[in-house]
């Protein structure tokens, strides 16, 4: 009622052009950000983390993704799980997946 219509018209009655290729170049640029920002990282990550994996053997010092530190004890190669060590008297059943990092020798004598 008290407020006009408000019609958008192009300036000088040409028609506007060249939106197609800025939509596209914008998403061009997403997607390199989203590359290199997320993707790349992660997959270098996963790379490390399957080396670390293939590289485990028996009696490697260990820390697990839960905090627990111990040595292995036995490695089935034939399923995804490690018998760790924590003491002289204490073995648990952890999946590979979950160990974090391999420690130097001794790292459980000097805790």
């Amino acid at each position: 009622m008290f407020i006009s219509n408000a019609y958008a018209s192009a300036a000088n009655g040409a028609p506007q052009s060249g939106g197609t290729m800025e939509l596209v170049f914008m998403l061009a640029i997403f997607a390199l950000i989203f590359y290199f920002m997320i993707f790349r990282p992660q997959s270098k990550r996963v790379k490390e983390h399957k080396n670390l994996m293939s590289s485990l053997g028996k009696g490697d010092e260990v820390l697990t993704s839960g905090g627990l530190v111990g040595k292995i004890a036995k490695i089935a190669d034939d399923n995804d799980y490690v018998l760790l060590s924590l003491n002289d008297d204490t073995q648990i059943t952890i999946k590979k997946d979950y160990i974090a990092a391999v420690l130097p020798k001794g790292s459980m004598q000097s805790l």
